[in-house]
């Protein structure tokens, strides 16, 4: 599945919103902090919906913006909207991740860099 054939595109676009503003707070904000960012709000979405109970997500203070808003985003729209799963849910964070890996090959905020215009 690439984003042209993503029935859930729309939940990617709601988490980079996310990841720009968080980028754009916080100077000191980079792409394999965000990385970080994004793996522990996978662990915190599944703990709030009771699942990884003994893992533990990231604690990082720059990651806990990038934590907040993938809950919230989560829980709003989580079996409410467009049958989306906790498990779409995961599925987008990590593709979200995947392409902050792919951009910070062009600099340590070469994600930001990539969707600062298009966000």
């Amino acid at each position: 599945m690439d984003f042209g054939d993503d029935e859930h595109i729309d939940v990617c676009q709601n988490i980079e919103v996310g990841l720009k503003r968080e980028y754009e707070l916080h100077p000191e904000m980079s792409d394999i902090l965000c990385v970080f960012a994004l793996e522990g709000a996978k662990t915190a979405i599944k703990k709030h919906f009771g699942y990884a109970k003994n893992e533990k997500a990231c604690d990082h203070p720059l990651a806990k913006g990038i934590i907040e808003w993938c809950i919230a985003i989560g829980v709003e729209r989580i079996g409410k909207v467009n049958d989306l799963t906790l498990q779409d849910f995961l599925t987008r964070i990590e593709k979200v991740k995947r392409s902050v890996k792919r951009h910070s090959a062009y600099g340590t905020r070469g994600y930001y860099e990539f969707i600062k215009d298009f966000v």
